[in-house]
């Protein structure tokens, strides 16, 4: 199966409906409808704010990788420490983005958070070996995830237009 079918396929998985309408009830719930809504989904901006946040994470661990091969291994750590950093306020917004998906967006929308969070793992995981191969193998792993859960995002951005004009009349 191609990758571009794949990611079709995702869209179909309704054996992750329960489970997304959970989570997009529960941060509607928690953020509302009112300013922080709109501050966190970027109306400020005129287009969600998650695309541009997960710039940081993504590039601190591509980064240490290379700096990692290169021999600059503590340089490399910090750089997978600022992306876990970085990495609770782009949840945030995604979240924020997340509650207003429909539901074929939300299913790609939660395999996408669902990948990244393992991602995640695996760099934290790397912070936590002793041994420096072990390190690597946990970020080497967490970049080939990060990579399917990044492919999700971008179905879900450019094949699903989700947060394509949501926001001509949201100010903040």
């Amino acid at each position: 199966m191609s990758l571009r079918r794949t990611l079709h396929a995702a869209e179909s998985l309704d054996a992750v409906d329960a489970p997304a309408g959970v989570v997009a009830r529960a941060v509607r719930r928690i953020v509302g409808r009112g300013r922080v809504d709109r501050l966190l989904r970027g109306a400020w901006l005129g287009h969600p704010v998650h695309p541009l946040l997960v710039t940081v994470p993504i590039g601190a661990w591509v980064c240490s990788a290379v700096l990692d091969v290169s021999g600059h291994h503590a340089a490399a750590r910090r750089l997978v420490v600022i992306g876990l950093a970085a990495t609770p306020p782009t949840v945030l917004v995604g979240l924020a983005d997340f509650s207003r998906l429909d539901v074929r967006q939300r299913r790609v929308g939660l395999l996408h958070a669902a990948g990244n969070t393992l991602a995640a793992g695996c760099f934290l995981a790397s912070t936590r070996c002793r041994g420096h191969r072990s390190a690597r193998a946990w970020v080497l792993v967490g970049l080939v995830v990060l990579s399917a859960g990044g492919a999700l995002g971008g179905h879900l951005s450019y094949a699903q237009a989700a947060g394509v004009h949501r926001w001509p009349a949201d100010t903040v």
